[in-house]
């Protein structure tokens, strides 16, 4: 054993030493057991999958944020569609009361029933983040257009792309949910409208047509029943979204733990090893200086 030989020896040991505190005292600066794939392969290929398993349950609750958002809307709107068909369908019950009430008296009903399609022309073309709720795929502004606003006559078309799909929203793994409600489906098939149904209305209550006015009551029943129906649907829509969101929670939580049982430092085993090591780098310090003490006959050698 050459004092040369002694010499690298002692140099490795220190240098090893070192390492071990400096790894320990890494951790505890990082909070990390894992700074890079190195320090251990497995357990950096297993925080990478549940780093992926999080952003992915993450997506799935913004995703569900924003359904909620559109079925929201679309429930409070139905609540106002639902109320203005009501209101005009006591208008027609008033208007079919022959003895009651004179011709002026149902034209001013009349009126209202004009105001109230007016007023549900405005919610068919209800808005969220700037996309009609009730337009289907259409990539316009509106789902529904008339030719002379403010005209009680006028024809009201539907003008959305339908789609058997719809609007849909991923909201768990191979779960997803439509988030919106085409026109039709809430106002009725093209020539059998409630926008037609009131324009009937008031035309006979300013003509006085008992039997059209009848009909009316009818047609709005039967539009009301519709309307109450799809916001049921919307709420259970709305129900089974807000389910997968506290799933997607209660999993990205779930993960987290994970990932901090692999990855993250324990921080009272760590500062006891920051202090075995860098005890066991002063003990090779000191044993490694009073054995090696090389002098100039010690190199003759």
């Amino acid at each position: 054993m050459t004092q040369s030989m002694l010499s690298h020896q002692a140099l490795g040991g220190m240098q090893t030493a070192m390492g071990r505190v400096a790894k320990a005292q890494e951790q505890l600066t990082t909070g990390r057991i894992i700074n890079r794939p190195s320090d251990d392969p497995s357990g950096a290929t297993t925080a990478m999958r549940i780093r992926s398993s999080m952003a992915m349950q993450d997506q799935y609750v913004r995703n569900g944020d924003d359904a909620v958002g559109w079925l929201n809307q679309a429930d409070g709107t139905l609540t106002s569609v639902t109320d203005q068909v009501r209101r005009a369908r006591e208008i027609a019950l008033q208007g079919a009361n022959d003895g009651a009430m004179g011709q002026d008296a149902r034209d001013a009903l009349a009126t209202e029933i004009d105001q109230i399609r007016q007023g549900l022309v405005s919610s068919a073309n209800t808005t969220y983040l700037d996309r009609p709720i009730f337009g289907g795929l259409t990539a316009g502004g509106r789902a529904y257009d008339y030719q002379v606003p403010g005209d009680s006559s006028t024809q009201v078309d539907f003008i959305g792309l339908s789609d058997p799909n719809g609007v849909v929203r991923t909201i768990a793994d191979g779960a997803k949910v439509r988030v919106d409600v085409e026109g039709p489906d809430v106002f009725g098939q093209p020539n059998d409208t409630v926008f037609d149904h009131l324009t009937a209305l008031a035309a006979s209550l300013r003509s006085g047509n008992t039997a059209g006015i009848t009909s009316a009551v009818d047609s709005l029943a039967v539009d009301g029943t519709r309307v109450t129906n799809v916001q049921a649907e919307i709420g259970a829509r709305t129900n089974r979204v807000e389910r997968a969101q506290s799933v997607a929670t209660d999993s990205a939580l779930s993960l987290k733990s994970s990932l901090s049982e692999v990855e993250n430092t324990d921080l009272a085993k760590a500062t006891v090893d920051l202090g075995l090591q860098n005890v066991a780098y002063q003990a090779a310090l000191g044993a490694t200086a009073r054995v090696i003490q090389p002098s100039l006959l010690d190199f003759l050698r």
